[in-house]
């Protein structure tokens, strides 16, 4: 199943107008992104809570890791240089963080405000490799903008 991505970017518009508490957002994104999907086994936010450290907000999926600081893994990599990552084997992936044995790609990415600081990661994982496309980059883009962005 191929995400429509204009008609979640809709859905999620329409249940987002007024909300401004991040963390209510980053739960209503999450649930409709997971559920959006098959591809999508494991979805969920890293949130920004100290210079350089993340820790796990809103998720999908099984457990996550709690804890990740900007010097590891795809999410550290995503918030130390703002652009998303699309990663077609997790196992290719110098430091890869393996949160959950059964993720085999995965799509990272950046979370900002409307002043244009990075507030979390989008984290996307798979259980199948190569899973991810521009599409889906481009897609999610879209919707981070259109919530967290206004």
């Amino acid at each position: 199943m191929q995400v429509d991505y204009s008609d979640l970017s809709q859905r999620l518009s329409a249940v987002a107008a007024g909300e401004t508490d991040q963390v209510a957002l980053m739960a209503t994104v999450v649930c409709e992104v997971h559920h959006a999907d098959d591809r999508f086994d494991w979805t969920g936010f890293y949130r920004v809570v100290a210079p350089e450290l993340m820790k796990i907000g809103p998720y999908q999926g099984g457990h996550g890791c709690l804890v990740i600081p900007f010097s590891r893994g795809v999410c550290g990599a995503v918030a130390r240089s703002g652009e998303a990552l699309i990663v077609p084997d997790v196992d290719a992936f110098p430091d890869h963080i393996a949160c959950a044995s059964s993720t085999r790609s995965e799509l990272v990415l950046p979370v900002r405000d409307r002043n244009g600081a990075l507030i979390a990661v989008l984290d996307i994982d798979s259980d199948r490799l190569n899973a991810f496309s521009q599409v889906d980059l481009d897609g999610l883009t879209g919707i981070l903008a259109e919530v967290f962005e206004r």
